[in-house]
């Protein structure tokens, strides 16, 4: 038996197949989950696209997870199709260009709110879903990461925004634990992905990583994410919560370059 038989997850984000969401649809599938996707209106036929690349075929169902109608409506037809929700994955992240490129104090109040709440506000939402539909017995809540401990060369606001979601997971944890819901994060190296492009001058991550990254790391590979994101939604972390597991190469033990 593998270790996520019997799962019902939701996983969002899928947009390509070069997606961290993706790369763990697949593993989760894998592993013999049963999946339902999420897609956003205006990427729907990406989505679409993506999802027939999977094994097994899986149901799509639209979801703005900043409106709090989308996520009451998703809640009622994961209710209607399967009466429980095991575990989700929050792939959901969007910062407009001027909140991502420029002078960090140069961006426009409303593009900082749009970016707060697309890519942090948004893991409470899913949060509420989760606790309305786990069984009895739990369930968990997994969220991508990068490490937000420090200031980067780049990434500006939605480095903010990842250094809330840090602490959004941490809250969550400590309100839904008692119910047996779990809520952690996992924190990956830098990936050339759909999100990756939209990150100015993001080769000067993989540089880094390159430079100091005691294991090899392969910024086209998301396997080794989503294998851990696998774990954390299996029973195999039933007692791993408020947590950020960093998959990232060891880059971030590190305190200097190694080459």
């Amino acid at each position: 038996m593998s270790i996520l038989t019997g799962k019902r997850l939701l996983v969002t984000g899928v947009v390509t197949t070069d997606s961290i969401a993706f790369a763990t649809a697949e593993a989760a599938q894998r592993l013999g989950a049963e999946l339902v996707l999420t897609t956003f209106e205006r990427d729907r036929a990406r989505t679409e696209e993506a999802a027939a690349a999977l094994v097994d075929p899986v149901p799509l169902l639209e979801l703005d997870a900043t409106d709090d109608a989308h996520v009451a409506r998703v809640g009622d037809e994961l209710a209607a199709r399967w009466g429980r929700l095991d575990g989700a994955l929050h792939a959901v992240a969007f910062a407009p260009r001027d909140a991502l490129a420029g002078a960090f104090l140069d961006a426009e109040v409303e593009s900082v709110q749009r970016a707060f709440a697309t890519s942090t506000c948004s893991y409470a939402a899913l949060a509420r879903l989760l606790a309305r539909l786990a069984p009895p017995g739990g369930g968990s809540l997994v969220g991508l990461d990068f490490d937000a401990s420090g200031a980067w060369p780049v990434y500006n606001w939605m480095g903010v925004c990842k250094a809330a979601l840090e602490a959004v997971s941490r809250y969550v944890a400590r309100d839904l634990g008692p119910r047996g819901i779990r809520s952690n994060l996992v924190a990956a190296g830098p990936l050339h992905t759909r999100a990756a492009g939209g990150i100015p001058e993001f080769e000067r991550l993989t540089g880094a990583w390159a430079a100091r990254s005691p294991l090899p790391w392969d910024d086209g590979d998301a396997s080794p994410v989503a294998d851990a994101v696998c774990f954390l939604l299996s029973d195999l972390s039933r007692a791993i919560t408020g947590e950020i597991l960093h998959v990232d190469g060891g880059y971030h033990a590190m305190a200097a370059p190694l080459r």
